[in-house]
């Protein structure tokens, strides 16, 4: 489990495709400070396990199904990616439960600039905006974000400088993709809801 506050911006430094997969080695100093064979790590919001950590750098196996719903499926060498280590028991949980499951993309289709903050807006693919509302929790590549707008095709976050400098997401432009992960929440909800009103209805 993650908590959608970003440690550093590291790089994926090599990437090897493979049948249906690829593996990425990345760089992340700090990440890798204590990372072991079998750890977590958050990259872009995605949850991949460590292989190989050695100097600064750890390795990751990506499945299809990853590189089919993620950015990663386009990323080279030199690609700068949010990175977090999984959440320690007793940690504060700054940003909101991220599980790292990408749920699929999003294309970057407005950037506004304000004096202290900078507006994105996301049009999103597929249907997942019926999981987002306004002043809930979403993770954008990793990044715990309160959404500020939402509509049936898209929705707006706000960022402040800190964000900006200390993820990708301030060198994110029109046109870009971003991973996203609505709050798992949502999700169940549905399900329970779903599950509920199926039972109701097969019980009259």
């Amino acid at each position: 489990m993650f908590t959608g506050i970003v440690e550093e911006v590291g790089e994926i430094v090599d990437v090897v495709s493979q049948d249906d997969a690829a593996r990425l080695r990345v760089r992340g100093p700090l990440v890798t400070s204590d990372a072991r064979p079998g750890d977590s790590i958050s990259v872009n919001g995605v949850c991949l396990t460590v292989v190989d950590p050695a100097t600064g750098e750890f390795g990751v196996d990506v499945m299809g199904e990853t590189l089919r719903r993620s950015s990663l499926a386009g990323a080279t060498a030199g690609t700068r990616v949010n990175l977090e280590r999984a959440v320690a028991a007793g940690d504060r949980l700054g940003g909101h439960i991220v599980q790292g499951h990408v749920d699929g993309t999003a294309t970057v289709v407005e950037r506004t600039e304000h004096d202290q903050w900078t507006t994105l807006r996301f049009r999103v693919e597929g249907d997942l905006t019926r999981y987002v509302v306004e002043k809930g929790s979403i993770a954008v590549d990793g990044v715990s974000l309160t959404v500020t707008e939402v509509d049936d095709e898209s929705f707006a976050v706000g960022l402040i400088p800190t964000t900006l400098r200390e993820t990708t997401l301030g060198e994110r432009a029109v046109g870009s993709t971003v991973n996203l992960e609505v709050d798992v929440v949502a999700k169940y909800v549905e399900r329970l809801v779903g599950a509920h009103t199926a039972g109701t209805s097969q019980g009259k």
